[in-house]
C-alpha cells in the first residue's frame, strides 16, 4: 500500500469510526485526521482576493484583513502593466475593481481588446503605466457588498503583496503563504507581456524556489504552467473552469470557460471536464502538484422539477435561483485526483445566501463541511473566517 493509498484509508476508517461513535462530536478526539485530505493535515484556507467579501478585493487592505481573519494563503490575480510590472487585478480590463472609468485624464484610453477569443470594452492594465496605475482607487465590483471602501484603497504590486505576506505573517507568528494566479496567459503573451519569467524572478528574490516555499502558482491555462514547472519548484495548481452548472446538474461547458484558451489556440479537443478524468488527472501530474477545481465539479446542484415539468421554488420566494437547487451526490474527482498524488482545492465559497444551495438553509459553515467531509486539501474563500470557523 502506497502512502496515498494508506492516507486515504486511514481517513476513511477514521470516518466510518466517527459515524459509528456519534458523528461530528467524535471529530475532537478522533486519533488519525479530521478530514480526508491527502496529507492528513487539515484543509488550507485561501484568502480569495483577499477577504474581498470585506473589501475591495485585491488590495493590500484586503489581504491583510484575510490574514488578521486567519488565512493560510493570500491569493493575487497578476495582470501585467504597459512597462511590465505584475500588479494584483483579477482580469487585464480593469474597467469594474477601479475607478478608472471615472477619471477624465484617461477618457482617452478606453479601447477594446479580444481576450479568451472574446471583445472585450474598457480599460486595460497593459494601457498604463506602474506610476499611472497608482493613481487609481480599487472598488468593490459585487454590487451587493459593501460599496462604502471605494475610492480608499490603491492597487498593489506582485512584490508589495509578498512583503505584505511577510510582515504580517512576523506580526502573528505564523507563515502566510502567497497563490498566485497568473491571468490570461495567451493574452498576456500576444502583447509582449509575458508573466511567467517575471513572476519567477520576484519569486526568485523573495527566496521562494522550492517546494517548500509558501507560494502555491495557478492557472487556468496549461502550456504556462508546464513551462513553469519546467523552471521551478514551487508548487503548482492546474484550475479547472466551466460555464455554467445546467439543471439537471451537469456542468456546462460552454467557450470560453470550456476548455484552458491554450487549447482552444491550439485545436485541442479536450476540456476542463475531461481533464478530470483518470488519464486527465494522470497528465496533470506530470507538471503539476495539485488540481484547483470550481467546486460543483466536486458536488454538484440540481432543481427539482414540479409536475409541471418546471423548478420547484422550494423557499416560496417568487424566484428561482440558486436558493431553490438542491445538492447532489459527490463525484470521485476528490478521490481520483489523491489516488494521483495531487492536492485539490477548490473555489470559491461565499457567504450571501443566495450563493447557496437549499441543503444549507443559508447557513455558509454547513456547505464548508460538506467540502471538508469529502476531503477537499484546501479551499478559496471571500470570507476566511467563515471557513475556518467551520473548520
Amino acid at each position: 500500500m502506497n502512502q496515498t493509498t494508506r492516507v486515504l484509508a486511514v481517513s476513511a476508517l477514521a470516518l466510518a469510526a466517527l459515524a459509528a461513535c456519534g458523528g461530528d462530536d467524535a471529530i475532537a478526539t478522533a486519533p488519525v485526521a479530521k478530514y480526508p485530505t491527502l496529507s492528513g493535515q487539515l484543509p488550507l484556507v485561501i484568502g480569495h482576493r483577499g477577504a474581498s467579501g470585506y473589501l475591495p478585493e485585491h488590495t493590500l487592505e484586503s489581504y491583510k484583513r484575510a490574514i488578521e481573519l486567519g488565512a493560510d494563503f493570500v491569493e493575487p490575480d497578476l495582470v501585467a502593466t504597459k512597462d511590465g510590472v505584475l500588479i494584483a487585478r483579477h482580469e487585464p480590463n480593469i474597467t469594474s475593481t477601479t475607478d478608472v472609468s471615472t477619471r477624465a485624464e484617461y477618457a482617452a484610453r478606453k479601447t477594446k481588446k479580444v481576450v479568451d477569443g472574446v471583445e472585450e470594452e474598457g480599460w486595460f492594465a497593459s494601457d498604463f503605466t506602474l506610476a499611472e496605475i497608482k493613481t487609481l482607487f480599487a472598488k468593490q465590483p459585487v454590487a451587493e457588498r459593501d460599496q462604502t471602501q471605494n475610492t480608499r484603497y490603491r492597487i498593489p504590486t506582485f512584490e508589495e503583496v509578498i512583503e505584505l505576506a511577510k510582515t504580517e505573517g512576523a506580526r502573528v507568528n505564523r507563515t502566510v503563504g502567497v497563490y498566485p494566479e497568473t491571468k490570461h496567459p495567451t493574452f498576456h503573451n500576444s502583447i509582449n507581456l509575458s508573466l511567467e519569467d517575471r513572476l519567477l524572478a520576484i519569486l526568485a528574490k523573495n527566496g521562494y524556489t522550492t517546494k517548500a516555499s509558501p507560494v502555491i502558482i495557478q492557472s487556468f491555462e496549461v502550456a504556462n504552467l508546464k513551462y513553469l514547472r519546467a523552471r521551478t519548484q514551487v508548487r503548482i495548481v492546474q484550475l479547472i473552469d466551466a460555464d455554467d452548472v445546467n439543471a439537471d446538474g451537469s456542468i456546462a461547458l460552454v467557450a470560453p470557460y470550456d476548455k484552458p484558451y491554450d487549447f482552444a489556440v491550439a485545436r485541442d479537443p479536450r476540456t476542463f471536464a475531461t481533464m478530470l478524468t483518470p488519464a486527465g488527472l494522470k497528465e496533470i501530474k506530470t507538471y503539476a502538484d495539485g488540481i484547483g477545481p470550481w467546486k460543483p465539479y466536486l458536488i454538484s446542484w440540481k432543481f427539482n422539477n414540479g409536475a409541471d415539468g418546471k423548478p420547484m421554488d422550494l423557499n416560496g420566494d417568487g424566484k428561482i435561483d440558486q436558493r431553490d437547487r438542491v445538492m447532489m451526490p459527490p463525484s470521485d474527482v476528490v478521490k481520483n485526483a489523491h489516488a494521483e498524488g495531487l492536492i485539490v482545492h477548490a473555489f470559491t465559497f461565499r457567504n450571501e445566501p443566495t450563493r447557496l444551495a437549499s441543503d444549507f438553509k443559508g447557513d455558509p459553515k454547513a456547505e464548508y463541511q460538506l467540502y471538508y467531509k469529502l476531503g477537499v486539501d484546501g479551499l478559496f474563500s471571500d470570507f476566511p473566517d467563515t471557513a475556518l470557523s467551520a473548520r
